[in-house]
């Protein structure tokens, strides 16, 4: 995967993604994780400059609608975590790459948000039904 913090889609189109992720030992660790995407940038200076990097999947799991799966781990030195958003054939419909956050362990879906758990127990929630990420 590219590395570099960014929401790329399989057609080479990127958006930013700005992530704090508290550390392990963080008086906040155990807390929401800060998730918020930014604007378009360019896919290919950013695997250019970069590079990219394997992870380890921890989780995939069905939606409850049935329209896919999510998918989720991480890699680099135990900071990076991803997470990837699959149609129901499983091809890629995007992923989610970010250098803070550490790996994602677990998923569980409250209505039509999907939380996600890395593994120092920090918490991340996205509504898979907004723009960006449907």
């Amino acid at each position: 995967m590219p590395l570099g913090d960014g929401l790329y889609r399989p057609d080479d189109t990127g958006l930013e993604l700005h992530v704090e992720g508290p550390g392990a030992y963080h008086p906040d660790a155990g807390q929401p994780v800060p998730f918020r995407i930014g604007g378009p940038f360019d896919v290919a200076q950013a695997v250019a400059e970069h590079g990219v990097t394997g992870v380890d999947t921890y989780f995939q799991s069905p939606l409850p609608d049935g329209s896919g799966w999510m998918s989720g781990g991480g890699g680099g030195m135990g900071n990076i975590g991803y997470l990837a958003r699959l149609d129901f054939d499983c091809s890629l419909r995007w992923v989610a790459v970010m250098f803070r956050s550490n790996p994602f362990v677990a998923v569980h879906h409250e209505g039509t948000s999907t939380v996600f758990t890395n593994d120092w127990g920090n918490r991340m929630t996205l509504d898979l039904t907004s723009s960006a990420l449907g």
